[in-house]
C-alpha cells in the first residue's frame, strides 16, 4: 500500500468511499444528512473543496491501484486571543476505509502520513470531530493521541414541518 496526495482532478476516485461514509451517517443521524446524494454532485463538491489551498486529501492505494481509503484534512492559522494562544491547526474532516479492508492498518497509515504532512506544514495542533456512534474513528483517533476536549450538541428544525 502506498499513501499519495489526491488533487481535485482525481476527486472521482473518492466518491464510492464517500458514499459509504455518508450512508453510515444517514443511518445513524438521518435528521442531519441528506440521503442518497448523486455521485456527480459529490464529485463536484469534492473537486471544489479540494481546490481550496488549505484542504488536502490523501489516499491509500493498493498494489493493484485501487483506492483502499482516504483522508481529507485542512490547515488553519488561528490567531492568539486573550483566552488561548495562537495555533496552526490541522483538522481531519473525513477518513474512510473500504469496508472489506478495515482493521488491517489502512486508517493508521493514512493518519500517520497526515500527521507527518501536517507537522511539516507547521501544525502544532491536530483536531478531529467524529460522531458519537463511530467507535472505530474514536479508537483510531485515541491511538494517535487525540482525546475528546469538548462536546457539541444541536437542535434541528424538523425537515417535514419546518417549524
Amino acid at each position: 500500500m502506498k499513501i499519495e496526495p489526491i488533487g481535485p482532478e482525481r476527486a472521482t476516485l473518492l466518491v464510492p468511499l464517500l458514499q459509504d461514509l455518508h450512508a453510515l451517517h444517514v443511518e445513524h443521524q438521518p435528521e442531519r444528512h441528506t440521503p442518497d446524494p448523486e455521485d456527480a454532485d459529490l464529485c463536484a463538491w469534492l473537486q471544489e473543496w479540494l481546490e481550496k489551498p488549505e484542504i488536502y486529501a490523501l489516499a491509500a492505494i493498493s498494489p493493484q491501484d485501487a483506492v483502499m481509503g482516504y483522508l481529507i484534512y485542512g490547515m488553519e492559522d488561528r490567531p492568539a486571543l486573550p483566552v488561548r494562544p495562537a495555533e496552526r491547526r490541522a483538522t481531519v474532516h473525513h477518513i474512510a476505509v473500504t469496508p472489506a479492508l478495515r482493521q488491517i492498518g489502512v486508517g493508521k497509515a493514512l493518519m500517520t502520513r497526515m500527521k507527518q504532512d501536517a507537522l511539516e506544514k507547521g501544525a502544532d495542533v491536530i483536531g478531529v470531530t467524529y460522531a458519537p456512534f463511530n467507535a472505530a474513528s474514536a479508537a483510531l483517533m485515541r491511538h494517535f493521541g487525540l482525546e475528546p476536549v469538548l462536546t457539541m450538541a444541536e437542535w434541528r428544525k424538523d425537515r417535514e414541518t419546518k417549524s
